[in-house]
């Protein structure tokens, strides 16, 4: 575990972590070494309030939690599904909200309702796996794929695809249509399950906290 007398943050890279340190700020909680584009440095502290952060690939953080090597992580609930790792996840931030859809050609849209056996490509394997096999009970090829999954129908690769759907006009520009909605997907923290149990009464106040900033942000829409 980690050092006891510090929490340690890690924080998906990009846009994440830079809505997280907003919502940190707004609660009184800073880092300003974070604040250093030229900085180098992979670890950041806060000396004075006994946390650390360090930014990390999305697919990453679970593990670091899940490891013991960051107490508290933030992460799309599209990498916590995926990676199933072994933590509690504790608060929905509330910010990157998309979902993750089952995508295609208009035509497809019958493959979905007769559980044929069809081809379905996606970054989310486990994710497109659960779905079909313990929601749908269809049973599916899934290929994975790592670039633009949305060429996956257009070459005839696979039938449809399951994917982060935010805006959907990359589908619409490429002749695709959201078929069905798997879930709901936006910013979660999650907590590694033996720091929840030695620093209980720090992490539940943190969450406390943030949570109570986040009612505030709601109430002043």
């Amino acid at each position: 575990m980690t050092d006891k007398h510090y929490l340690t943050f890690a924080l998906g890279k990009g846009r994440l972590a830079n809505k997280t340190l907003e919502l940190f700020e707004e609660i009184g909680i800073t880092c300003e070494e974070m604040k250093d584009k030229n900085s180098r440095k992979l670890i950041f502290v806060n000396e004075e309030l006994k946390l650390r952060f360090f930014l990390a690939k999305g697919p990453d953080v679970p593990t670091y939690v899940e490891y013991g090597a960051a107490d508290i992580g933030v992460v799309g609930r599209d990498t916590i599904l995926e990676e199933n790792r072994n933590v509690y996840e504790v608060l929905d931030l509330g910010f990157g909200k998309c979902r993750m859809c089952v995508c295609g050609p208009a035509s497809a849209a019958e493959l979905l309702q007769h559980h044929e056996r069809i081809r379905v490509a996606s970054k989310y394997p486990n994710i497109a796996k659960d779905y079909f096999y313990n929601k749908k009970h269809q049973t599916v090829d899934i290929i994975k794929l790592n670039g633009s999954v949305e060429l996956g129908p257009l070459v005839e690769l696979s039938d449809v695809i399951v994917d982060i759907v935010e805006t959907g006009s990359t589908l619409r520009e490429n002749g695709l249509d959201v078929l069905e909605e798997v879930c709901p997907l936006s910013a979660r923290m999650i907590v590694n399950p033996v720091s929840m149990q030695m620093d209980s009464e720090r992490i539940r106040s943190l969450v406390s906290r943030i949570r109570e900033q986040l009612a505030e942000h709601d109430r002043s829409k």
